[in-house]
């Protein structure tokens, strides 16, 4: 039966140290409790925090809280929920004499909650402040938190404590150092802790193999593998996991066919380990041999189809997995089938998963919301792609990048580029990639002055360096509007112009018929890809659309003798006999809103090249003759209101590297965000 004291003045001051400073010899008498006291139950029982308050308010108002059980089980309680667990550290500042058992309670819900920098700051700022006397589980936490925060000055300060309470032999704090060395490279460091022991257990040559493996060093994990007394199944999958990194499969083979006892961790290692060289028959035949899966056996087959681009296999291993009811998809699941999707323009089940996703209260993460809008965008809902970018919490650089390059995609321009200003002033830097989708943008929308604005824009106020790939951009942008020689300057402004620039040059040359210079670019390519066809073809269509047929059977025979051959195209084919219960059957809608994206790309691009090009290949004697409405893309109709030529201006102050001067960031805002007028150039 316990003691009831008179009411502690605890329960009149909210200040600890106030308190603790007025109590008599005789108040500081710990209470006495019996284990079964009933409300030691009630305390155990509480279903929220209101009756947590009320239990709490008894064990004040009696005394009892400051009994060491009544404290850890009431600390405990508050600790074994996150969204209670901080009040656990303030009530903690009202123990009179608080143990090791509590502080290392708090420090263990501070690290479980990712809080690892609070948990020091408790060890710091508490438990040595109070001068709490250690044990030999509070230097696991510590040493573990260490290197949560990834300060090895931390860890080492650890280590110095260990030793000065007396600790260093205690077999459960040198394993937990090992590990901690091991996770900050410290391999010859954890060695010497390792060494340095009497006694070693499984544990320790575990976490010992395992920090080698980590740190690439699988000769001594091998060496000390086999030195082992004995082994359990977390060494040889350790192992395994080590060779499947470095991608020797032959030496992970034979350690599993050796495995006295295989787990689904040893399995998912080779079916993971198969997947990453790519060797679909290898993987799937272990797969059908896994006497158990799980959740991680699935997602390996399905990044593995969807890595060597094999999407409707993706498509019916998933099918086959929500048919087994072994497991349930995670987001990992969601990512490889919505790419799988995308790639097929299976909008269906691309549906399907979104209405699982939010079936199953899944919020999605950054990675999963791109893919979903990817897969919408790929698919021609682009407001459907749209409304997942807006409902998504936080947006990260790929997500923007995403949905500009979607919108440039579908030739949508303008809107590309209402989106990037959108970026810009939500505060987030725009990188490479973004400038990427930009100049993408603008080249599907036939944008060639925006496209030059931006060019200096990434240059002269984001400084970034362009690549090859903004090269590319500009080369495509230029040559498709008739600019092949300003193209043909920009490519020889890159330090190193490889086969993608001069392939749009040379691709710009066949649709404006520029014959010299298609020619010198075919001479180009292939020098550089003597046997990729692409540039015969292309240079084949320039000598038809001139009538030079001579030249055409030239090139056609330069094919035959060299053994050229085009290869096949992919297409898109909806399996009909690849049906489930799962899609969602109304796709008329989508595939119309497929049929309207690639009808205007279409459009930008006939926009640009329709006139020229046709009109000279139907009727190569004849030369359309030019006139106000013609489609002609000569130097000389290229011209807005005035009379003003507008490549005349490209030249001279867009088409260099220095293409910008700078420039008023806010004046390009207004005057974008604006329905403003752009010059109509007679394309």
């Amino acid at each position: 039966m316990a003691v009831r004291p008179k009411l502690s003045s605890l329960s009149r001051s909210r200040s600890p140290s106030l308190h603790n400073n007025n109590l008599s010899l005789s108040e500081q008498i710990l209470p006495i409790l019996d284990p079964t006291h009933p409300i030691l139950f009630l305390l155990d029982s509480c279903a929220g925090i209101r009756q947590f308050n009320q239990v709490h308010t008894q064990l004040l108002v009696s005394g009892i809280f400051q009994n060491p059980l009544a404290a850890g089980r009431a600390i405990k309680k508050l600790c074994s929920d996150p969204l209670t667990a901080p009040r656990a550290t303030h009530l903690f500042d009202y123990v009179r004499q608080p143990d090791a058992f509590l502080c290392n309670t708090i420090m263990r819900s501070h690290a479980r909650r990712g809080d690892s920098s609070g948990a020091l700051r408790f060890y710091y700022d508490r438990m040595i402040s109070r001068c709490v006397e250690p044990n030999h589980y509070t230097f696991p936490i510590l040493i573990k938190i260490s290197g949560d925060v990834g300060s090895v000055g931390e860890g080492e300060k650890g280590h110095a404590r260990v030793v000065k309470f007396g600790f260093e032999s205690d077999l459960f704090v040198r394993n937990s150092l090992i590990r901690m060395y091991s996770v900050f490279g410290r391999v010859a460091d954890a060695r010497a802790v390792f060494e340095g022991s009497s006694v070693l257990d499984l544990v320790s040559y575990n976490s010992m193999i395992d920090g080698y493996m980590k740190n690439g060093g699988i000769g001594d994990a091998r060496q000390l593998f086999d030195e082992m007394p004995e082994r359990d199944v977390f060494s040889w999958n350790s192992l395994i996991a080590g060779y499947v990194e470095v991608r020797d499969l032959e030496s992970a083979n034979e350690l599993f066919e050796r495995m006295p006892v295989r787990d689904v961790v040893s399995w998912n290692c080779m079916v993971d380990g198969y997947a990453r060289i790519g060797d679909v028959f290898r993987a799937l035949e272990l797969f059908d041999l896994m006497p158990v899966r799980n959740v991680v056996s699935w997602n390996s087959m399905l990044a593995l189809y969807v890595r060597v681009k094999k999407f409707s296999e993706c498509l019916r291993m998933f099918e086959r997995m929500m048919e087994s009811g072994e497991v349930v998809p995670n987001e990992a699941t969601m990512v490889s089938v919505l790419t799988a999707c995308a790639n097929l323009g299976r909008i269906d089940m691309g549906i399907w998963v979104h209405s699982f996703i939010k079936s199953r209260n899944i919020k999605p993460d950054v990675l999963l919301s791109t893919c979903l809008l990817t897969m919408y965008a790929k698919c021609g809902a682009m407001d459907l792609a749209r409304d997942v970018f807006n409902k998504m919490p936080v947006k990260s650089i790929v997500s923007w990048n995403s949905m500009i390059m979607a919108y440039g995609l579908h030739g949508s321009g303008d809107k590309a580029l209402e989106l990037f200003l959108e970026m810009e002033k939500s505060g987030l830097q725009p990188n490479d990639a973004t400038f990427i989708s930009v100049l993408s943008a603008c080249t599907h929308a036939g944008m060639v002055m925006e496209g030059c604005w931006y060019f200096g824009l990434m240059c002269r106020v984001y400084k970034i360096e362009p690549k090859v790939e903004h090269y590319g951009c500009m080369v495509d942008l230029l040559a498709r509007a008739g600019l092949v020689k300003n193209s043909e300057d920009l490519i020889r402004k890159v330090p190193k112009a490889g086969s993608v620039l001069w392939g749009a040059l040379l691709s710009g040359c066949r649709t404006h018929i520029d014959l010299e210079l298609g020619e010198f670019a075919a001479k180009r390519l292939i020098e550089m890809e003597p046997l990729d066809i692409g540039p015969y073809i292309m240079l084949s269509n320039i000598y038809a659309a001139e009538g030079r047929w001579d030249d055409v059977e030239h090139v056609r025979l330069m094919i035959k003798g060299k053994g050229l051959q085009k290869e096949a195209a992919p297409h898109l084919v909806h399996l009909e006999d690849f049906e489930s219960e799962y899609l969602i059957k109304k796709k008329a809608a989508y595939r119309k809103n497929i049929i309207n994206s690639l009808l205007g790309e279409l459009g930008a691009r006939m926009k640009i090249s329709f006139g020229n090009s046709v009109d000279k290949v139907i009727n190569s004697s004849e030369k359309p003759a030019s006139s106000p409405n013609s489609c002609t893309t000569n130097s000389s109709t290229l011209t807005g209101k005035g009379g003003k030529n507008y490549l005349t201006e490209l030249h001279s102050s867009y088409v260099s590297h220095s293409l910008l001067e700078p420039y008023d960031k806010s004046q390009l805002h207004e005057t974008l965000e604006k329905k403003r007028e752009r010059p109509q150039l007679n394309l």
